[in-house]
């Protein structure tokens, strides 16, 4: 771990209370320890400050060697000023209100009057600033100038250009933490415009955030507008589970129905900025194929009926089957439903055909779900090595902290990638290959031959005849460049994910990485990628060395009587051929999902799931970090969460105690599982509960 460093203190004075700050700190930072406010509009703590908007002014000056002050005779910008020692900062004289009622009187001058129309209102701050700072009245009685309203920028993002007051909040966030510098402002004056060059489509994977930081209702959300007011929802803290991240987001609904998503702060996690798959990802809360019923087949139809018979239909296909059952579980299930699953699966049915895998090649080794690194810790790495996966893609908040890695202390990062990923625009070495077992085997057999390194048979084999101009050759580099690579990676975090299953060669080249990592003082994480697909992991879903995807090819076989698919559609991860085979081989197929999909047709019983934010349960993310989702929004029909509808099947087929609430299975996890001593739901607050800190290191 990093050595902690010790800030230098310094002596300030502020509306005459005498205080210490960090040396440096900026002034708009150092009032808020005094429970004071600066107001301001382009001024953000996650962007270096630019003092555009001038809202922040204030009135400073300097202690004296006598002990007299001297205040300076103009007002200065409280984001860019830092604290030194005898600063004097005054927030609330007359100076400071004259020029905050003046920045806002020139900043109204061609501002619409769009308050009734304007997404923005009733959360804007351009409205609650000059409310609380800005004149009464306006002197302006000139035309005001008019510009094209409600122009796309993207299929999420909606321009106005009227409203804009060049804050380049939107800009910044582009150029510095997402990175793809896709908004600039152009032409000059009056005419300064924030939008994208050449007027191409703003195809950002992080464009949602601009909508979020925006100070004005310049920047709307496409997918929001005009379908509610601030002051008509209801906001309630959730989880996204769309990806491994579990990026913290609040969900805003009306009637029962999600409206929009917001970033929620976890500075653990996502700090407070989401991807656009997880801020427009959720319609399908409010999609017209929910399931919200139980249904039976008869016949060639599926029929309306209830959950007491379609327990009665379950239990007599599943009871007594053992190797001739199976169960397919989706990762996007909380831990406490994917427990109870695999529990019934193996103490109620007797089979251990259970499993969550559908990458191509996903045998078994603990390198693929090796995890050594948190999410924050790749912000402070001196390099990071990239292998296999596009993160902006696989992990994007994972991206965002190496990018912030980068940008912000200069950490080096290599990627190694067939094709072109969103890495490249900052990584220091780009290994465009796809002989990427070449270059894993080509670091290892490099730091054999440095010496000192005892291997696995297996690995031996894999590498032999490897060497560090082998790695040159597949990465079509010089070796001297080769040589300044393997300098750079080892011991360096390397990042992969549970994608790099689907190579051949897979399995031995997530040990190869992880056996080099080890060798040179790293660390090796296999991420991975399904929203509860760590906690799949933990928990141990992986019944047996068959994996779904073989499952499948079973069932194709007809050596699958009862297949139970629990929150998954095999049609969006397994070629559609064998599914089909193994859907219509299977005498008896159990469908448990949160909304129609092509495996539904195929049904014998149907079992309306809750979604995530339906329920109470908890999720494990990427780093193994579990945190509890509170129920935000009611049932569609009669759907129950997973965990429920097989306590009530279980106890039909053998009798014991149910499980009456998610927190009671919970508790059994933290009992049960290693990983999990502790993790109940009364310890999942705040930034969550680490579930495997023992293996977790911490970079530095």
């Amino acid at each position: 771990m990093a050595a902690v460093t010790e800030v230098p203190m310094v002596n300030v004075v502020i509306n005459g209370i005498e205080l210490q700050v960090p040396k440096g700190e900026l002034v708009v930072e150092a009032v808020k320890r005094l429970g004071l406010e600066i107001p301001i509009f382009c001024y953000h703590p996650r962007m270096k400050p630019v003092g555009m908007c001038r809202m922040c002014l204030v009135e400073t000056g300097m202690k004296q060697p006598d002990g007299t002050i001297r205040m300076m005779p103009k007002p200065a910008a409280g984001c860019t000023l830092p604290c030194s020692e005898g600063l004097v900062i005054n927030t609330d004289s007359e100076m400071v209100h004259r020029d905050r009622k003046g920045v806002l009187e020139f900043l109204l001058i061609n501002h619409p009057l769009d308050c009734p129309i304007c997404d923005r209102g009733g959360e804007c701050p351009l409205q609650n600033n000059t409310l609380f700072y800005g004149p009464s009245t306006s002197r302006y009685v000139e035309i005001k100038r008019h510009a094209p309203k409600a122009f796309p920028l993207s299929n999420y993002v909606t321009l106005d250009l009227e409203r804009c007051i060049q804050c380049a909040r939107c800009v910044r966030f582009t150029e510095e933490i997402s990175g793809d510098s896709q908004l600039a402002f152009r032409f000059r004056g009056a005419q300064t415009q924030p939008v994208t060059f050449q007027l191409t489509k703003f195809t950002s994977k992080f464009s949602g955030n601009v909508i979020e930081i925006c100070p004005v209702g310049a920047l709307t959300n496409r997918k929001y507008r005009f379908r509610a007011r601030p002051w008509d929802l209801e906001t309630r803290p959730s989880l996204c589970t769309l990806c491994s991240n579990n990026c913290n987001v609040w969900f805003d609904y009306r009637a029962g129905k999600i409206v929009r998503v917001n970033g929620r702060t976890n500075e653990a996690i996502n700090e407070e900025w989401t991807c656009d798959k997880g801020k427009f990802g959720h319609d399908f809360y409010n999609s017209e194929k929910r399931l919200g019923d139980v249904l039976v087949r008869q016949g060639n139809a599926l029929v309306k009926t209830e959950w007491s018979g379609a327990y009665a239909e379950i239990g007599g296909a599943f009871a007594g089957k053992k190797s001739e059952a199976a169960f397919l579980i989706g990762t996007g299930i909380s831990n406490e439903g994917q427990y109870l699953l695999k529990k019934f699966a193996t103490d109620v049915v007797g089979t251990d055909l259970v499993d969550y895998r559908f990458e191509a090649h996903s045998a078994k080794p603990a390198a693929l779900t090796q995890v050594e690194n948190l999410i924050a810790d790749f912000e402070h790495a001196k390099s990071v090595f990239v292998f296999g996966t596009s993160l902006a893609d696989e992990e994007p908040i994972l991206f965002l902290r190496v990018r912030k890695g980068w940008f912000n202390k200069g950490t080096k990062v290599v990627v190694a990638h067939p094709t072109e990923t969103d890495i490249d625009s900052f990584a220091h070495s780009i290994l465009r290959t796809e002989k990427l077992a070449e270059i894993a085997k080509g670091l290892l057999a490099e730091t054999v031959r440095r010496g000192g390194v005892s291997l696995p048979e297996q690995v031996q084999v894999f590498i032999a005849n490897s060497s560090l101009k082998t790695f040159a050759e597949a990465a079509e580099i010089s070796e001297a460049e080769a040589t300044e690579v393997y300098e750079l990676v080892a011991g360096a975090p390397i990042v992969t994910t549970s994608g790099l299953a689907n190579h051949v060669d897979g399995a031995l080249i997530a040990e190869t990485l992880s056996a080099f990592a080890k060798a040179t003082g790293g660390t090796f994480n296999c991420y991975a990628r399904g929203g509860n697909e760590q906690g799949s992991r933990q928990l141990g879903i992986a019944g047996s060395t068959q994996s779904a995807l073989e499952i499948l090819k079973l069932a194709a076989e007809g050596k699958v009587k009862s297949l139970w698919l629990a929150g998954v559609d095999p049609f969006a991860h397994a070629d559609h051929a064998t599914v089909v085979a193994a859907l219509e081989n299977v005498e008896f197929l159990v469908v448990q999902d949160v909304q129609q999909t092509e495996a539904f047709h195929y049904a014998s019983v149907v079992i309306p799931m809750t979604a995530p934010g339906e329920q109470d349960g908890s999720y494990t993310n990427l780093e193994g970090r579990v945190q509890m989702l509170k129920q935000v929004l009611p049932a569609v029909g009669s759907a129950k969460p997973a965990w429920k509808a097989v306590t009530e099947i279980a106890v039909r087929l053998k009798p014991g105690a149910p499980y009456f609430h998610a927190v009671d299975v919970a508790k059994e996890i933290a009992a049960t599982v290693p990983a999990y001593a502790g993790a109940t739901h009364d310890n999942l607050g705040g930034e969550g509960f680490l579930s495997n800190r023992p293996t977790l290191s911490t970079v530095g």
